[in-house]
């Protein structure tokens, strides 16, 4: 059973890393990235509502906890809005890097507002993940600092942790994972559809595309999520969030090995001490419990 746990957490970091593999071509032929995350979002909510519907599981919510899973459809559309845009500033390898610092953010949100005691290894995780995130907002070659984009993806690490947060502080956690999930994929999706027709993209679509954007949802949104859900039941959320770390290492690879972005020693260096901080942190604070 522990195998499996494994394996499915595998499939969950690896199938989340495929990001760029999906979201780059389709920058590529100049189609808005709203309406692009708009179709992610739907065709995922749509799979999970099958899901759902298939495990005869009540969609029935109360006022509270409605209001509570719109602000956790805000933060994770938001979370994606800076993360592609960070796509832009920096690359698809360092800006999903970047937001894998999100579990130091949930550890330091629990000290500052639920006075949760920060350990000496949360400090040291902070310090390490900090000095990963200035590494790789250094170019090397010219010693320019881009903090532009660091912040645009210092603050999509910074929402997600929030909808943990929110997720794990508020009386959503009565809420089961799924059902959270296909609310917040469903508000994301509104987010996205307000949001392209303010700007006036149109949604329309083709069918070679659309196509191309449901594999994208299915891979990257219903096959992470749900593996996620089921590798926390067999072998708990430390061992599965640690296996995430491969999320970002995918996404590196990618964009080294298919879009040609350069390995250079501040991304090596950066990616590394990044995933060493939020390793020690999630190892002692699940020793610490």
């Amino acid at each position: 059973m522990k195998l499996k746990g494994y394996l499915l957490a595998l499939i969950s970091a690896v199938s989340y890393g495929l990001i760029p593999l999906f979201i780059l071509p389709v920058k590529a032929l100049g189609f808005p990235l709203d309406t692009t995350l708009f179709y992610r979002f739907l065709v995922a909510a749509v799979f999970i509502l099958g899901f759902l519907i298939y495990r005869k599981e009540s969609l029935k919510i109360s006022k509270t906890e409605l209001l509570f899973l719109l602000i956790l459809g805000l933060l994770y559309a938001l979370s994606s809005d800076f993360l592609f845009v960070g796509y832009g500033l920096l690359t698809p390898g360092i800006a999903s890097t970047v937001l894998f610092v999100y579990p130091v953010f949930v550890a330091v949100i629990l000290a500052l507002f639920f006075r949760e005691r920060m350990t000496r290894f949360t400090l040291i995780s902070l310090l390490i993940t900090c000095s990963g995130i200035v590494i790789l907002g250094s170019n090397g070659s010219s010693g320019k600092f881009n903090l532009s984009g660091l912040l645009i993806c210092v603050l999509c690490a910074l929402f997600y942790a929030l909808y943990m947060v929110i997720v794990n502080k508020s009386v959503i956690k009565r809420v089961s994972g799924m059902k959270i999930t296909f609310y917040s994929l469903l508000f994301s999706a509104g987010y996205y559809l307000v949001k392209s027709l303010l700007l006036g993209e149109s949604l329309a679509v083709s069918p070679q595309l659309l196509l191309h954007l449901s594999v994208f949802a299915l891979v990257t949104t219903v096959f992470s999520i749900t593996a996620l859900v089921y590798a926390i039941q067999y072998i708990g959320s430390t061992p599965t969030s640690i296996m995430g770390a491969l999320e970002p290492v995918i996404a590196v690879l990618i964009s080294v090995g298919w879009f040609g972005e350069a390995l250079t020693a501040n991304l090596v260096v950066g990616v590394f001490l990044i995933l060493t901080g939020v390793t020690v942190n999630m190892v002692f604070d699940n020793r610490k419990k």
